[in-house]
């Protein structure tokens, strides 16, 4: 009895950690061409009661942002650095945010560097209580950066860039596998939590 307990209580818990491992901020897709046209997804999941009110995110030096997609009830800012060139990028929510089980998408267009080996998109997530949630760690960190790998050009990614939203955009089918997986988690999530539940009260059961 103490040991299939103890068995329960394990899964509980990689159940929660993986919870918390699915909720982080995040930029798709996670792997593009160099010097190709992408369109770029951050993907903002709420982690507690209070609403996120806006998403800050730093635009790496070798992509250059130049389109936004607008967006319903957030309006946008942009900054700009040396040679006119967008450095970060402000969504603000005009009504009421991302609740607790809400999650946003934001998506923008952009042009990668010949040269670059990958994009480091640091975030800031406010939150309606004033937090700030950084995303600007190490891939091992509590709070990582999104990071997107950059592989070698395939030379046709020098299109106009006006394309499906969520992947390559020139010269090949457009991509949402993030969208995807985040589901694919969420039901194994959910199967998971069904199946502990049903083992507790079969145990509890036997044991009264």
């Amino acid at each position: 009895m103490k040991r299939s307990f103890s068995l329960v209580l394990v899964l509980m818990m990689s159940l929660a950690f993986a919870g918390l491992a699915s909720a982080h901020v995040t930029v798709q897709p996670k792997e593009v061409p160099a010097g190709s046209y992408q369109v770029f997804t951050v993907r903002v999941p709420s982690e507690k009661e209070a609403a996120t009110t806006t998403v800050k995110v730093a635009i790496p030096d070798n992509v250059n942002v130049s389109r936004f997609e607008p967006k319903a009830d957030w309006t946008y800012e942009i900054e700009k650095g040396a040679e006119d060139k967008i450095v970060s990028v402000t969504w603000k929510a005009t009504g009421n945010g991302l609740g607790a089980t809400e999650f946003g998408e934001f998506r923008m267009q952009g042009k990668v560097a010949d040269d670059a080996n990958e994009l480091t998109w640091k975030a800031y997530q406010t939150y309606s209580d004033g937090e700030v949630v950084e995303w600007t760690g190490a891939a091992d960190a509590d709070k990582p950066a999104s990071v997107t790998t950059v592989t070698a050009a395939t030379g046709d990614g020098h299109g106009d860039g006006h394309g499906a939203a969520g992947g390559t955009v020139a010269g090949g089918e457009a991509k949402d596998d993030g969208g995807r997986d985040t589901l694919t988690l969420s039901l194994a999530i959910a199967g998971l939590a069904a199946g502990v539940l049903a083992l507790l009260i079969a145990l509890f059961r036997k044991r009264a």
